[in-house]
């Protein structure tokens, strides 16, 4: 079999996947440990930034073809994902316990893009090359939808499972969050009486 055929099905089919069961893996950890009466609605739109900042990348690369600017995208939301990742564990950490296994949850959400990209790299060498200015071809800079299209039903099973297993429970844990914040009482410093 091509390797390089091999690593795309790889992708595809395995770390992709992971990438979904990692991430509800996640939220039922944060629900465990109470995050609407913790950290709270911070953190939870931390979550959401990290899925929009590993999401976009992800469907960018799954609709259009390969090129220096789609590498470009995922090496910057890479970045940008690892950064807020950073800050969600720094804000939590003295907010809510974050168990061995949550912890241990984090290191496949973190290692998991990093993969993920490193391997759109390797088989884009070229294209990666050229984003560098380096390398046999010029940057390709346009967004082009994918000549040979991933299959309909394939596109149709990830994004069901993305939005099924993980934009609706990170939607509900906002939700959550948000509604402990509201039914909070709010404390009213006392009047001081004037004599």
């Amino acid at each position: 079999m091509d390797p390089a055929l091999l690593v795309r099905r790889y992708l595809l089919y395995f770390i992709l996947p992971l990438w979904v069961v990692a991430g509800l893996t996640d939220y039922f950890l944060h629900k465990h440990t109470r995050i609407e009466q913790t950290s709270g609605t911070k953190e939870s739109v931390l979550h959401i930034l990290q899925l929009g900042e590993a999401g976009i990348p992800v469907c960018v690369a799954l609709l259009f073809e390969i090129n220096a600017l789609v590498i470009g995208i995922m090496l910057f939301a890479l970045v940008v994902h690892e950064a807020t990742a950073l800050w969600d564990v720094y804000y939590a950490q003295t907010r809510r316990y974050i168990s061995p296994w949550e912890q241990h949850v984090h290191s496949f959400l973190e290692v998991l893009p990093i993969m993920a990209v490193s391997f759109v790299t390797v088989l884009y060498w070229n294209q990666f090359l050229a984003l560098l200015g380096l390398g046999p071809e010029p940057p390709r800079l346009v967004l082009e939808l994918k000549t040979n299209a991933l299959s309909f039903s394939y596109l149709t099973a990830l994004f069901g499972s993305i939005a099924l297993f993980i934009v609706l429970p990170y939607g509900e844990e906002l939700w959550r969050c948000i509604a402990a914040a509201r039914s909070r009482p709010i404390h009213q410093p006392s009047a001081t009486k004037v004599a």
